[in-house]
């Protein structure tokens, strides 16, 4: 069996943002894309275009409907992945060193030559994060895109994660949580994010960032959100030889009086 670190000099993570996540599944697509490309083993689907189609993903987006006391129902997508924990069962377990917490970053791995596919890791893992991939019949699990993130051939931009990399409303962030001046742990602590089953013993890396509450928006009639850029604003009115006007609009339609004039 494996040991785990008595510490790690970072622990990389993801700050994960419950209130601005649209649920659109570009993480789970290019996380998909990224990790059948390159690192491990390709993650494989069985009978894809059947009835009853199945595959390895190492993100998911679980979506619930969640209703407070006296609060209309609010729509919540919750991505989940391996959270690379401090004191990780799935490494403890592991009959033959395959998973493996790295000292350096905290990311915990799989070595996929030294794995049998016994599913003693994703058994004890409290929160579904490994997955059994039938055609190779290795585990497979998050890797923090290990193979993207130290690649000096790549952009410096580039070098996150793909789930990261690729969330068209910014609500993925990763970075150093050992840091408390990097961006995960600054924007953990203004938030207040809580880690995902605390109860559980694992110690959790990663963090989510509660839904913020919504405005209670008061109003007798229907709501014109276009309103503010439609303001024409107060029209003066300047008398010419040949009677034309002109206008101090505002808003798009002031912009568009100023794009007129230039033409």
């Amino acid at each position: 069996m494996t040991t785990l670190p008595q510490s790690t000099h970072k622990k990389l993570g993801l700050a994960i943002d419950l209130d601005i996540c649209v649920g659109c599944h570009a993480c789970v697509i290019n996380c998909k894309e990224w990790n059948t490309s390159n690192y491990g083993a390709p993650l494989s689907d069985q009978d894809a275009y059947g009835a009853e189609p199945v595959g390895t993903f190492l993100n998911r987006i679980h979506t619930f409907e969640v209703k407070a006391a006296d609060k209309p129902a609010q729509t919540v997508h919750f991505p989940k992945s391996c959270l690379h924990c401090d004191d990780a069962p799935c490494v403890t377990v592991c009959p033959t060193g395959a998973s493996y917490k790295r000292v350096d970053d905290g990311i915990v791995l799989v070595n996929e030559s030294d794995c049998i596919g016994c599913g003693l890791c994703a058994w004890a893992c409290p929160y579904g994060a490994r997955e059994l991939d039938a055609a190779e019949g290795v585990m497979k699990k998050c890797t923090l895109c290990v193979d993207r993130i130290y690649n000096e051939n790549l952009p410096e931009v580039d070098r996150e994660p793909a789930c990261v990399r690729t969330c068209p409303a910014n609500a993925r962030h990763f970075g150093d949580f050992a840091d408390p001046d990097s961006n995960v742990s600054r924007m953990s602590a203004e938030r207040g994010a809580v880690p995902l089953f605390p109860e559980q013993g694992t110690n959790p890396v990663n963090r989510y960032l509660p839904p913020r509450p919504k405005a209670d928006i008061q109003t007798d009639g229907d709501i014109d959100i276009l309103a503010p850029f439609l303001d024409t604003g107060s029209a003066g009115k300047s008398g010419s030889s040949t009677g034309s006007t002109s206008t101090s609009a505002k808003g798009l339609l002031g912009w568009l009086d100023k794009a007129l004039e230039a033409i």
